[in-house]
C-alpha cells in the first residue's frame, strides 16, 4: 500500500510571528472536520473562498442530513473533487441508516454510487458514530432528548472499542447527552472516553464556540473536532493560540514547531 506523503503548509502571512503550528496532512491528530450543506447552502464557489483562506486547517468535510441526495449529480461531484484537491476528505455522515430500511438491494447500489461519485466511502474508510443520548439527531429539542433518557457512558465506550477493532481509524462522538441540549453538561463521559480509548483515537462533535473552547481549554490544541463550516477561522485561532476568550487567552500553547 503507497503511503501517501504529508504535504506542507502555505507560507501564511506574517511567518515571524509565533504560533501553534500545524502539521501538514494527512494528520493523525489536530484534526478538523466541518459540516457541509445542511443549516446553510454550501457549494463549490463558496469552498473556493474557504479553501483559499483557511483549506489548510480542515481534514474532511460531512454531508450532513443526507443533503447531496437532493443536489445535482454534477453540483455534488465538484463539491467532492474540489475537496480532494485540496487534501479534504468528503463523508455522506451517517445516511446509510436511512437507506438500510430499503433492502440490501439498495445499500450495495448506495455504495457504488458513493465510490462513483468519489466519496471517501467505498474503499472503505469508516468513522462510526457513537453518543449516551437516545432519539438524538436533526436539532431535536432539548425536552424530547430529556424524555427519551441516555444510555450508560460504559456502553459507548463498548461500542467504540469494538468499531476501533474491527478496523475503523477513529470514531465520532456525539454531542447530544454530552454537550448539547443538556444542563449541566456530561464532562465526565469524553473524559471517561478519552481515558479509556486516547485522544487520537475520538473527534468530538462541537459545534458551538463555547463547546469547542472547553475541549480545547481542557485537552489542548490536539483535540479532534467536528465544527461548522462557518466556524473554522474561529476554531483555527484558538487551535493557534493567537486569540481566546477569558479563560483561554494566552494558555493554549503546543511548544511544537513544525516549520523544518
Amino acid at each position: 500500500m503507497k503511503t501517501k506523503l504529508k504535504s506542507r503548509l502555505p507560507e501564511r502571512s506574517f511567518p515571524f510571528l509565533r504560533i501553534n503550528e500545524r502539521e501538514g496532512k494527512p494528520r493523525k491528530r489536530s484534526l478538523t472536520e466541518i459540516r457541509g450543506p445542511y443549516y446553510s447552502v454550501v457549494g463549490r464557489r463558496y469552498l473556493e473562498d474557504l479553501f483559499e483562506t483557511m483549506g489548510a486547517y480542515v481534514d474532511s468535510l460531512k454531508f450532513a442530513g443526507g443533503s447531496f441526495t437532493l443536489m445535482p449529480e454534477q453540483a455534488v461531484r465538484d463539491i467532492i473533487e474540489f475537496c480532494h484537491k485540496h487534501d479534504v476528505l468528503v463523508s455522506t455522515g451517517g445516511f446509510i441508516e436511512r437507506v438500510l430500511v430499503q433492502g440490501d438491494a439498495a445499500v450495495r447500489q448506495y455504495v457504488a454510487e458513493c465510490k462513483k461519485l468519489g466519496f471517501d466511502k467505498s474503499g472503505l474508510k469508516a468513522k462510526p458514530e457513537v453518543g449516551i443520548q437516545f432519539g438524538a439527531g436533526g436539532a431535536t429539542a432539548a425536552a424530547e432528548l430529556q424524555a427519551e433518557g441516555t444510555r450508560d457512558p460504559n456502553w459507548a465506550i463498548a461500542q467504540a472499542k469494538r468499531f476501533l477493532d474491527a478496523g475503523a481509524d477513529i470514531v465520532m462522538i456525539e454531542s447530544e447527552g454530552i454537550t448539547e441540549n443538556v444542563d449541566p453538561w456530561r464532562t465526565d463521559v469524553p473524559a471517561r472516553l478519552i481515558d479509556q480509548l486516547g485522544l487520537e483515537k475520538l473527534m468530538f462533535e462541537a459545534a458551538d464556540p463555547d463547546v469547542f473552547a472547553w475541549y480545547i481549554k481542557n485537552y489542548g490544541a490536539d483535540v479532534n473536532l467536528f465544527v461548522d463550516h462557518s466556524q473554522i477561522v474561529q476554531l483555527e485561532c484558538l487551535r493557534a493560540g493567537i486569540w481566546g476568550t477569558k479563560s483561554l487567552w494566552g494558555r493554549v500553547v503546543t511548544y511544537r514547531d513544525t516549520r523544518e
